[in-house]
């Protein structure tokens, strides 16, 4: 007879894994309390970022960490109420960002971005979202020739360890590429083997529309009605009780809450993060997506307008909205590009869940059969949705994972 399974989280992860364990022959039904893709997938940058081998590391140099503490950057942001709640998770989050472990760390973590891309185009053609996708790299500017510098040498780097492809920018090649610029930078990098995003939220969607096309369901619930059921899980939805042998967690930052209640304790931290999309005054065009690197915000043509996200906000998951990075991200875009009105009613504010060692949480739980993780993607989570839920579908049902998926674990964490 065949496998039933559940995989709670409609987001880009959740939406992904659905689709590789209905294709191999489970009846997978995919559970979320709202629309797929509707949280966290819904805002992000909308890149696929096939260069992003080394994951986002905690400052180590005193002086950064003095700038930050101030609390008036735009990339980085924090509760200071929230703090202590978060204090062990920064401090281990702190620690692995070390040089010697980070590199470590990025080792292991580069198999997944590695086949991103590939992933992603497996499902994109699968689900004719061609439409949505932008293949033409992305782009990080810099105002001072010593950030520029820096930041080619470690570009150098990856070309060579990981097989990575980039342009050196000239001043006069970022004016070429974006003449609507009316500020003049010092250079910069566009990284070529990234893809790009018009629209995350329609890309999820129309993977959920194919996951539906072979045979799959969606229905809400809430992943608090999760418990054990015989040898298999049952949980409580729209449409009643549901039973399966297997059930996946892939709740983004609402991991850490589900896990507790099982008995698990995973060092989850969060790092909420903001977008609006803007008109461009009369006929100004932004043809690339843009990060102003040592500012630490992001503009990307989207097709709702140009998008601007923000860097992370360390804050409880529930506390209110306080977009002041957006603000201030606003206030610096408007001096580069002629941004005309806001065209969202309200800034979008979203949670991304981080591990204190980057790295995602893929793979068996512990002490439960037929129950299994995939999160803690950070920054990532569009990017490595596809991959993760190719792998996980593996190791669900019996195959060899495509990659060595050892390094992500649950088990490395302690109880």
């Amino acid at each position: 007879m065949t496998k039933n399974a559940i995989v709670l989280g409609a987001g880009i992860v959740g939406v992904s894994t659905a689709i590789h364990l209905q294709r191999r022959g489970r009846q997978v039904t995919l559970i979320d309390r709202k629309d797929p893709g509707s949280e966290t997938s819904f805002g992000n940058a909308g890149l696929i970022q096939r260069e992003g081998v080394a994951p986002y590391g905690f400052p180590q140099q005193l002086g950064l960490l003095l700038r930050y503490a101030l609390n008036n950057e735009i990339d980085a942001h924090y509760h200071l109420s929230a703090l202590p709640s978060q204090l062990a998770f920064l401090a281990r989050y702190w620690w692995n960002s070390n040089a010697r472990r980070h590199a470590i760390i990025t080792r292991a973590y580069a198999p997944l971005i590695e086949n991103s891309v590939a992933e992603h185009k497996d499902l994109i053609e699968a689900s004719q979202a061609q439409a949505l996708i932008r293949k033409d790299g992305w782009m990080k500017i810099f105002r001072t020739e010593a950030a520029r510098d820096e930041a080619l040498a470690e570009a150098a780097l990856w070309q060579t360890e990981f097989g990575l492809t980039y342009d050196s920018l000239t001043p006069g090649d970022i004016a070429r590429m974006e003449p609507d610029m009316t500020v003049r930078f010092a250079g910069g990098i566009r990284w070529r083997d990234p893809w790009s995003v018009l629209d995350p939220h329609a890309l999820t969607l129309a993977y959920r529309l194919y996951f539906e096309s072979l045979g799959g369901r969606f229905v809400t619930g809430d992943a608090a009605s999760l418990g054990q059921f015989g040898a298999g899980w049952k949980i409580m939805t729209s449409e009643g009780a549901l039973e399966a042998e297997d059930a996946v967690l892939a709740l983004g930052p609402w991991a850490a809450v589900a896990t507790r209640r099982l008995g698990y304790s995973f060092p989850l931290g969060i790092k909420r993060g903001y977008h609006m999309h803007y008109a461009a005054k009369g006929n100004a065009m932004l043809n690339n997506w843009i990060l102003d690197a040592e500012r630490g915000y992001l503009l990307a043509p989207m097709n709702r307008g140009i998008r601007l996200t923000t860097g992370a906000e360390f804050a409880r998951l529930d506390a209110p909205k306080t977009p002041v990075q957006l603000d201030r991200a606003e206030a610096v875009a408007r001096r580069i590009f002629p941004l005309g009105e806001r065209l969202d009613p309200e800034p979008w504010m979203g949670a991304r869940p981080c591990t204190s060692d980057m790295m995602p949480v893929i793979g068996k739980a512990p002490r439960h059969q037929g129950l299994w993780f995939a999160f803690g993607h950070a920054h990532h989570g569009l990017t490595l949705g596809p991959v993760t839920g190719r792998v996980l579908a593996e190791l669900i049902t019996g195959e060899t994972p495509l990659i060595d998926i050892s390094a992500y674990s649950p088990q490395r964490f302690k109880p």
